[in-house]
């Protein structure tokens, strides 16, 4: 069962008295949330569109304010105690796990909040190396909690891009702006369509109570600082200079095929560029379905997206296909699936499964076990709903 999030912030309060027994004031509890994105992958860094829902797993930390510019922070996942001065723009350090922390205070410095020390300890219940972006949640729930020690606040955007800094600067991941935005921005009860480049968002009704969104988590961990995603994203760069464009979201699918033809784009090159452009057309068409509440058509996009994911941007894995795999048997005989895809940036991690919710639980078992006798490995599903972005509570 799911913990809910009063039942998290009464385990991470006492986890806080027990790790900073001397700590008085009042607490400051912050909340982000993870992510699913339903289609649009590998496209956000391309200027383009994507269509993510924020999760109900979310990066949950408390603090209380100090009066000096001294940050100590724990976290209940990992030992040690990170500790720094915000009188000077943090850097990296150790234990490790902190940078994601140090980073995301020194975004919101930059962005313009006050300093303030504080105690801290920090909790997520977002899979790690699974594809739903644990790390953007905790950035972006370090920056609400400071927006709550100093009573400041950036504009969601904004704080989203400082959480987007924080991971290119202190994680090495030269990544978009989907996972900061829903996590900063998201919206209960719908997905959200966002234009990367100007940020700008269209909320996606998915409140309908016959439809649920199914992830596997196939725990085969991925990790995105390791190269592979920097060479993708050189690639898409190169494919937009042949093209002549500043970023492949003003190229379609055609002017792709010209170059090809040409002898222009080859390769490795033409294939990222093919998937890019015609994911962001997916994406919109998905947008498209969803509202008009035509499950089928936008399962067909999911599925087009996997193979493209799977065959021309070469991030998919033997474990994600085979769970896509099963879902799609599943869709063929007519037990409730729309649609399934991998899900993130790949290398491992998630499937993400549109499914009639009546259906939901019987498919996630089924899926689990077909998955099991696959490959050996136990999945691990979840049931989710779109939920509200960042907050601080009350």
């Amino acid at each position: 069962m799911t913990e809910t999030i009063p039942q998290q912030r009464a385990r991470v309060a006492t986890a806080f008295r027990a790790a900073f027994p001397g700590a008085g004031g009042p607490a400051v509890v912050a909340v982000a949330p993870g992510r699913v994105n339903l289609i649009g992958e590998h496209t956000d860094y391309n200027d383009g569109f994507v269509m993510p829902l924020a999760i109900d797993r979310q990066a949950l930390v408390h603090g209380v304010g100090r009066d000096d510019l001294t940050v100590r922070f724990r976290s209940t996942a990992f030992p040690g105690t990170a500790a720094f001065d915000l009188g000077s723009r943090p850097t990296r350090g150790e234990p490790a796990w902190s940078n994601y922390l140090r980073g995301a205070l020194a975004a919101a410095l930059d962005a313009g909040l006050p300093a303030r020390g504080f105690d801290a300890i920090i909790d997520c219940s977002v899979p790690a190396g699974g594809g739903l972006s644990s790390s953007a949640a905790i950035e972006v729930a370090t920056i609400t909690l400071l927006e709550g020690l100093t009573g400041r606040t950036l504009d969601p955007a904004d704080k989203a891009r400082a959480a987007q800094a924080a991971e290119h600067e202190f994680a090495g991941v030269p990544c978009g702006i989907m996972d900061q935005l829903i996590s900063a921005t998201g919206r209960e009860g719908h997905a959200l369509l966002i234009d990367c480049r100007d940020t700008t968002a269209k909320p996606v009704p998915l409140d309908d109570p016959a439809l649920a969104v199914l992830i596997l988590n196939s725990n085969q961990s991925h990790a995105l600082a390791d190269g592979a995603y920097a060479q993708r994203r050189a690639s898409c760069e190169a494919a937009a200079e042949v093209l002549g464009v500043s970023a492949l979201r003003d190229a379609d699918a055609e002017a792709v095929r010209a170059a090809a033809d040409a002898g222009e784009l080859t390769g490795e090159t033409h294939r990222r560029a093919r998937h890019v452009v015609t994911e962001n057309r997916r994406c919109q068409l998905a947008a498209e379905a969803l509202l008009a509440r035509d499950y089928g058509e936008a399962g067909r996009l999911m599925g087009e997206s996997h193979a493209s994911l799977r065959d021309d941007y070469e991030v998919s894995t033997r474990e994600l296909d085979t769970l896509v795999e099963l879902a799609d048997h599943a869709r063929h005989e007519g037990r409730g699936v729309y649609g399934s895809r991998m899900t993130g940036g790949g290398f491992g991690g998630c499937t993400v499964t549109l499914v009639k919710a009546a259906e939901a639980e019987a498919l996630a078992e089924e899926i689990s076990t077909g998955y099991r006798g696959a490959t050996g490995v136990e999945a691990t599903a979840f049931i989710t709903r779109p939920c509200e972005g960042a907050r601080v509570l009350a």
